[in-house]
């Protein structure tokens, strides 16, 4: 990686509509599951940073002005790092079990984008990315992993791990 490239940092968002109230029995397991995944998270080789308010996650945090909508968002020193926290522990049974809690949705729910390190994106700057890969599809501005771009300044080849993830 060069220099340029370990000057960015990758950001990610997704969001999520309830199908139940927060405190409804039929949320409880995944409630109680936030603060031990957010610990897993903060301990990850290549977190950088996480989006919480006062309660120390991020379920009380507008999104699109929808109360139903739930926000997660956070930064990470690449794809790699991100791509190994999401599939184990609890975060990968959280993810399996993911329809119990929300409702399937047709349009993009989750996007990426690099910032310079020490950036901390903020929820508008998150919303305004989902909404442009809605748009336009996966772009520098706004990508997946399945379609991801490189760091500014990084080689092509650097993103060939994560498109495979």
């Amino acid at each position: 990686m060069t220099d340029t490239a370990a000057s960015y940092q990758l950001a990610q968002v997704n969001i999520a509509r309830l199908k139940f109230p927060l405190d409804s029995p039929q949320l409880k397991f995944f409630v109680d599951s936030l603060d031990p995944v957010n610990e897993a998270a903060d301990a990850s080789d290549g977190f950088v940073w996480r989006l919480e308010s006062d309660s120390g996650n991020a379920t009380d945090i507008a999104v699109f002005g929808d109360e139903w909508l739930i926000i997660n968002m956070s930064v990470w020193r690449d794809a790699n790092a991100l791509t190994a926290f999401m599939y184990q522990g609890l975060h990968r049974e959280l993810l399996s079990r993911r329809r119990e809690w929300f409702e399937k949705v047709e349009e993009a729910m989750a996007t990426l984008w690099w910032v310079p390190a020490g950036h901390r994106p903020t929820v508008a700057e998150a919303e305004d990315r989902l909404l442009h890969l809605r748009t336009h599809g996966a772009t520098p501005y706004a990508f997946t992993l399945r379609t991801s771009f490189p760091a500014p300044g990084a080689p092509e080849e650097a993103v060939a791990v994560s498109r495979s993830a």
